[in-house]
């Protein structure tokens, strides 16, 4: 057995595809590494297995935004882009917590996704997935108010006992809007006792009344 076997998401896999991809050796990736940046030739497709890997854009005034985080089980759709259509990166990706990932080398890719059904069903249903969070991403930053996107990331991302460690400019980059803006809303929310806020991080107080403003319509 090989690391495939302990990762569910490639349960579908045909026992020849399993066989190639447990040849490959996942790697230990501690926390803040950056494994692409802007301008870099991609070089394969990333295989998440523990943790998690964030994939930002900068605009050219420095303003950075979150595209989309990648975890186990989803894909990284600029690696998709690509190994198949030869461009190279326009974001950079970085290590949100220790996390360990495979890195399957393009030749490897695209002679599964050319041999493989089970591969190619794979890799194009979780392409599908991700365009699908891209789209809604684009809806939420067009038409949803910024306090709505930033309560429904504090309510994602929060831990059970509603606690989140984020900086200001951080969660900024989650939900597309400029640091200032941040923490106007956090310390007015802060004063009507929904959040507490201490540096590097925010801790939910009223969850009942973020699920309401996040639940707005657009």
């Amino acid at each position: 057995m090989g690391w495939v076997e302990d990762a569910p998401d490639l349960a579908t896999l045909d026992a020849e595809t399993a066989v190639k991809l447990n040849a490959l050796v996942p790697m230990e990736v501690p926390v803040g590494t950056v494994l692409f940046s802007p301008g870099d030739a991609v070089k394969g497709y990333v295989i998440v297995l523990q943790g998690r890997v964030s994939v930002s854009l900068t605009g050219a005034s420095g303003r950075e935004m979150l595209l989309y985080a990648v975890t186990p089980g989803q894909s990284c759709i600029q690696s998709t882009l690509g190994l198949m259509g030869g461009e190279d990166y326009t974001a950079e990706a970085a290590a949100d917590e220790d996390s360990r990932v495979v890195l399957m080398p393009k030749a490897l890719f695209l002679q599964l996704l050319d041999d493989s059904p089970s591969f190619r069903t794979l890799v194009f249903a979780a392409f599908a997935g991700r365009m699908q969070t891209m789209m809604h991403l684009l809806e939420r930053i067009a038409f949803q108010r910024v306090e709505c996107r930033l309560a429904a990331h504090l309510l994602d991302r929060a831990e059970p006992c509603g606690q989140l460690t984020a900086t200001h400019q951080e969660l900024a980059i989650a939900v597309g809007s400029a640091r200032e803006v941040i923490s106007r809303r956090l310390d007015a929310w802060s004063r009507r006792g929904w959040v507490k806020t201490t540096r590097g991080k925010v801790q939910i107080i009223d969850m009942g009344a973020l699920k309401s403003l996040s639940d707005e319509a657009m």
